[in-house]
């Protein structure tokens, strides 16, 4: 379940890391600037009742978790707003037009469809140590990349990873990441990571408005 883009087996440090993720809630609060979701039914791709369908039922949201990627379960224009965090609606990966087209089905008119990645080229990307993966969510930013040339605008948070203390970064980082956590938990200066969200987002169900730039 995507409420993060990482996967971790271990319960320990996945709730340790849900603590010091985004503790200012940004992504939550974007989310609802670009719903809004407050008082809205919302299917929430790829989740169970976890920490984010917690924020969004807290800023009023009616959340409806589906455990898979796949919609076609739900009957046609069930939902005002469809989010998907990480898991799926990968640029142009063969399944993302498929995906964006079950989302169409299972919104009423002009409901929205919300994608949240990681934008990369932050503090966090340095951890994952994935070089095509940042290059993807580069390409996926740019004003050729797929969301863009798709109707999808977009918005960057700048979050943090927030921890008690460089001490308490430098164990939980090794826990998650061994090697490469002991190398960045030995730059840190401060007991926080720079990490950059993308939140594309577009209206379905309604003709795009010519002339519109990502914002």
């Amino acid at each position: 379940m995507a409420d993060f883009s990482l996967r971790l087996a271990d319960p320990a440090v996945r709730k340790a890391l849900e603590a010091a993720i985004d503790q200012e809630e940004k992504i939550p609060r974007a989310l609802e600037a670009l719903g809004p979701v407050s008082g809205q039914r919302v299917v929430l791709l790829d989740a169970d009742r976890g920490f984010r369908a917690r924020q969004l039922e807290a800023l009023g949201a009616r959340v409806s978790p589906i455990p898979t990627l796949t919609t076609t379960s739900l009957p046609r224009g069930l939902a005002d707003i469809v989010i998907n965090c990480w898991a799926g609606f990968r640029g142009g990966s063969p399944e993302t037009e498929q995906q964006v087209a079950e989302a169409e089905r299972v919104l009423r008119p002009a409901g929205r469809l919300l994608v949240v990645h990681d934008y990369g080229r932050d503090d966090v990307s340095r951890l994952l140590d994935d070089e095509a993966r940042e290059r993807e969510q580069v390409a996926w930013s740019r004003r050729d990349g797929w969301f863009l040339l798709h109707d999808f605008k977009l918005r960057v948070l700048h979050c943090w990873w927030t921890f008690e203390s460089l001490e308490a970064a430098h164990d939980l980082l090794v826990q998650a990441f061994g090697p490469a956590g002991t190398t960045v938990a030995a730059t840190m200066r401060r007991p926080r990571l720079e990490y950059k969200v993308a939140v594309y987002h577009r209206t379905l169900g309604v003709e795009p408005a010519t002339g519109e730039s990502a914002a």
